[in-house]
């Protein structure tokens, strides 16, 4: 019997079971709250990144203003600076004439001789009617003189005297106007001579010897020549009326011609129009360039560049800063609060990749550049950390 049953010393002890059963049971009870954690911090981590996602990263500008004003590129014509077109002012044929253009001339100097048969033949009637009247004039001055001696007399009557008298005051008034129609005629035959006006050089001639020459201009004869001064050439240009004011008289221009593309003129303003053309909306501006080198051509096609002074307000800023809305143009700024606050602007004008703000900006604004879409008042936006404070300075 004693040997079917196992002694109670020898039974296997089930503390060390239990002991491993609450360790493993630890085990996985520190691996659950683990996760747990683990997964209370992804989340908590989730929902920060999530929070700070929803808060726009903006890069910040900041506004530039101008050292130098904005160019204007305008263009424009040479002209000489006195330009004067020779009609006859006698009638006949050309005889000869003595330049051609591109000559230079003197003042005084012959350019053509026109024949004027006609002319001659008047002028030679005129003096023969001189001298008939001169005749005239001395017989009734005598006459007179022997009237006058017998007035004293009973012979003659006073009355007579008085006639002959007056007979040769007419006679000597009708010597001085056949003298004066001598003169006159004289002084139209040196206009067969034609002469240059003033130094400078013939830039046109449009008549040939044996031409038919009428005087007169304005249809009634042709011009002959012109004789041009260019020594110094004007320059015309038509400026727009908003840039009219900041164009007077001293100002400087920078003036460049396709015949020398490498070269550059400096002409300076003398005079403007001080009107608006109503049609074109521009006023006419006069300049004078040098010319003493013959390089410029009057009558040829010119630029012209204008540096304008700098507005004391304005500022320049990014196009990409712009937001165009229901308000009118407007630029995104941040506050001190790390909010944004839109200011509507006024564009003074437009660079291309830049824009020049007249006035509702401050230079110690903070600009967004590139606004977020959705983006309105009051929200807060956080500062890219490289924000590229230079963007400004575009154009």
């Amino acid at each position: 019997m004693s040997s079917e049953f196992a002694s109670p010393a020898n039974t296997p002890s089930r503390r060390p079971l239990r002991v491993a059963g609450v360790i493993g049971l630890l085990i996985a009870l520190g691996i659950v709250i683990a996760g747990v954690t683990l997964r209370a911090s992804d989340n908590r981590k989730l929902k920060t990144w999530t929070d700070a996602q929803a808060i726009p990263t903006v890069s910040l500008i900041q506004p530039v203003r101008n050292a130098n004003g904005p160019s204007l590129q305008l263009p424009g014509r040479l002209e000489a600076y006195t330009r004067a077109p020779i009609f006859a002012q006698v009638s006949g044929y050309l005889k000869s004439w003595n330049v051609d253009i591109g000559a230079p001339v003197k003042a005084g100097q012959v350019l053509a001789e026109i024949e004027t048969p006609e002319l001659d033949q008047q002028i030679l009637q005129a003096r023969a009617d001189l001298q008939s009247a001169q005749a005239n004039a001395v017989v009734a001055g005598t006459t007179a003189k022997r009237w006058e001696a017998l007035s004293g007399t009973d012979s003659v009557a006073q009355q007579d005297v008085d006639q002959r008298t007056a007979d040769y005051t007419a006679k000597e008034a009708i010597v001085a106007a056949a003298k004066a129609n001598v003169d006159r005629l004289a002084a139209t035959k040196a206009f067969a001579r034609i002469v240059a006006p003033f130094n400078g050089v013939v830039t046109a001639r449009d008549t040939d010897v044996g031409a038919l020459v009428n005087a007169g201009s304005g249809g009634v004869g042709q011009e002959l020549f012109a004789v041009s001064d260019v020594k110094q050439l004007r320059v015309y240009v038509q400026v727009p009326q908003n840039y009219a004011p900041a164009i007077h008289d001293g100002t400087t221009a920078t003036l460049s011609v396709p015949e020398h593309p490498d070269q550059q003129f400096t002409a300076r303003v003398v005079a403007a129009a001080d009107s608006v053309n109503s049609s074109s909306g521009t006023t006419l501006v006069q300049l004078l360039v040098d010319n003493s080198n013959s390089e410029l051509l009057p009558g040829g096609f010119a630029s012209l560049k204008f540096t304008l002074p700098a507005a004391a307000d304005s500022l320049r800023v990014p196009a990409s800063a712009l937001v165009f809305d229901s308000r009118g143009v407007v630029v995104a700024t941040l506050g001190q609060n790390g909010h944004v606050r839109f200011k509507q602007v006024k564009i003074s004008r437009d660079l291309g990749d830049a824009v020049e703000i007249g006035s509702g900006l401050a230079a110690t604004d903070r600009v967004i550049d590139t606004p977020p879409d959705g983006l309105v008042d009051g929200d807060r936006v956080q500062v890219a950390a490289a924000t590229d404070s230079k963007a400004a300075a575009h154009g």
